[in-house]
């Protein structure tokens, strides 16, 4: 973290789309264990979580990296129309800058608080 209060992390693009990655069931179980069963306020909500479930370290990132925490994501209920829109974004953010399935083409996400 540095002094503004931001933290960078790098993450990696995985190919396919986040409904059909192998973490969507995993966030999904965290946003239901921890929001309740009806954390979608009947189909108003999404789960997203963080890392992006289209990289290779959101939900299901210890599938792929033994040394990956497999707790080591965030989920939070979130309105669908904005879920959309942001996976929308991202998708572009990857066509447009190329980025590329794998290990070898990495992006710096930076949060700031």
């Amino acid at each position: 973290m540095d002094a503004a209060g931001a933290h960078a992390e790098h993450c990696h693009a995985r190919a396919g789309s986040a409904a059909g990655l192998g973490g969507r069931a995993r966030a999904v179980y965290n946003c239901t264990k921890y929001f309740g069963e009806n954390y979608s306020q009947g189909g108003k909500k999404e789960c997203d979580e963080y890392p992006f479930a289209t990289t290779y370290e959101g939900a299901a990132g210890s599938d792929y990296d033994s040394r990956q925490d497999p707790k080591n994501f965030s989920v939070m209920p979130v309105a669908k129309t904005e879920n959309g829109a942001a996976g929308t974004l991202l998708g572009q953010y990857y066509k447009l800058n190329r980025l590329i399935d794998g290990p070898d083409d990495g992006f710096m996400v930076k949060v700031r608080s």
